[in-house]
């Protein structure tokens, strides 16, 4: 098990928070509650085996894709 500890900002409140990630899962799809003002941050993680890189992204919870 690979875990990194990475710090994000909440898209609602701008409020740093570190997140744990589990780099030896795969590519992930979490939510994460903001520590400060509680609203659920959503947390994409893509593993890039090539470049030996980490790329995670965060947005809104309740942003719509189309």
């Amino acid at each position: 098990m690979q875990l990194i500890n990475k710090t994000i900002l909440c898209p609602f409140c701008g409020q740093p928070t570190t997140v744990t990630i589990d780099a030896s899962g795969g590519d992930q799809d979490d939510i994460e509650d903001c520590s400060n003002c509680c609203n659920p941050i959503h947390v994409q993680t893509h593993i890039d085996e090539v470049r030996h890189k980490v790329q995670v992204f965060v947005d809104a919870d309740d942003e719509q894709y189309y």
